[in-house]
């Protein structure tokens, strides 16, 4: 068993146009745990650092600050070329992931060879076969004889899973997984994910726009907006019960079907800046937010809302005006902070409430759907 700490992650970029030079500070002071056996989310609009983080703990990017610990069952800290034994990621694209010249069978053996889980060939080839039936690609002789343009694309993203637990992983980043798969197929995917997770105590980190599929896979969620995580708690919590005005944003743009007709959208002042954030102080969605106010031009740290529940907004702390956690213009906050124009628990943004609910995408670009009910290897 494998945990993973990442602390007051920070990465920046140097941009340059023309004689002009400026930072992008694509991740902000980000810090998150992965335990075993547990699933967290990472959830936020195109340009928010998802994925930034996410190649950071899988060191295919530098970071510029923080630190990445991962430590074993006894306590010990696993460094260098071990690292990659326990931290392996899942990609979004498992066409462009995948080398079209090359079987099914190399991309599964050869890790096994390099990680040193396979003597020769030919063990590799038998634990190869046991891989493809443990991600449901069956009969596995079949499957690894093909090339990934003759598979379909949940097979391909199949095999990428296996791929990343080739090397014994304890640790799986994945990376938008489903978001480049058919609607019908995208919940046999996750099924399969969830169930790997269970049986062999793995840590998962998943990245998604998808609030539906982060509330219903995964036990906690992290918000990041520009760069910087604006909300953290239980899955349940995160998406039922809103705390940061961003995330309440991000709820209400998602299908509901019980809505009935009744408009849940929030009204946002049109950004006056880019989707992604310049290094700099005070809260990032003060451009967007409904209720925003002049101590917004500083920081806000995270604040407990409830229960392992945390946001960093002004809105829940005395700052923000009398001390009583009012939104601006004196109106009284509802539940946990929450100005009393938005919406009351009763009639919170529920997406994917209840076992049959449907995925809702933030992402305006993909197919809001998961559809599909069985984790099946036969897309």
């Amino acid at each position: 068993m494998t945990t993973l700490h990442v602390r007051d992650l920070v990465k920046e970029y140097r941009l340059r146009s023309g004689p002009r030079r400026s930072t992008l500070r694509a991740a902000d002071r980000v810090s998150l745990t992965l335990r075993p056996g547990r699933t967290v989310a990472l959830v936020g609009e195109s340009g928010s650092g998802k994925s930034t983080v996410a190649r950071i703990i899988a060191r295919l990017e530098r970071p510029t600050g923080g630190e990445i610990e991962a430590v074993d069952a006894k306590g010990r800290r696993i460094r260098d070329r071990d690292y990659r034994h326990h931290v392996q990621m899942v990609f979004q694209d498992p066409f462009a992931s995948l080398n079209p010249f090359h079987t099914i069978e190399h991309h599964l053996v050869r890790p096994l060879r390099l990680h040193g889980r396979a003597r020769d060939r030919e063990s590799g080839r038998t634990m190869a076969g046991e891989l493809l039936e443990r991600v449901n690609l069956t009969p596995a002789a079949d499957i690894a004889g093909r090339r990934p343009h003759e598979l379909s694309g949940g097979q391909r993203q199949r095999v990428a899973i296996a791929r990343a637990l080739a090397p014994g992983a304890r640790v799986v980043i994945a990376d938008e997984p489903v978001s480049m798969l058919d609607v019908s197929i995208r919940l046999g995917v996750l099924n399969l994910l969830a169930r790997l997770q269970r049986e062999e105590d793995l840590a998962v980190l998943y990245i998604t726009h998808d609030l539906a599929t982060a509330r219903h896979f995964s036990d906690d969620i992290l918000v990041m907006y520009r760069g910087r995580v604006v909300e953290r708690g239980p899955a349940d919590d995160v998406i039922l019960a809103p705390a940061h005005p961003y995330t309440r944003l991000l709820a209400s743009a998602a299908p509901d079907p019980e809505a009935r007709g009744r408009s849940r959208q929030i009204t946002v002042p049109e950004s006056a800046g880019s989707p992604t954030a310049l290094s700099g102080r005070g809260c990032h969605f003060r451009d967007r937010c409904p209720s925003a106010m002049e101590i917004c031009s500083r920081t806000p740290e995270p604040v407990e809302v409830a229960p392992d529940h945390a946001a960093a907004c002004w809105l829940h702390t005395p700052e923000s005006g009398d001390g009583t956690g009012t939104a601006p213009g004196g109106a009284p906050t509802g539940g946990a902070g929450r100005p009393a124009g938005a919406d009351p628990d009763p009639e919170a943004p529920a997406v994917g409430r209840g076992a049959g609910g449907r995925a809702g995408s933030t992402d305006t670009g993909t197919d809001p759907g998961t559809g599909g009910d069985s984790d099946t290897g036969g897309e």
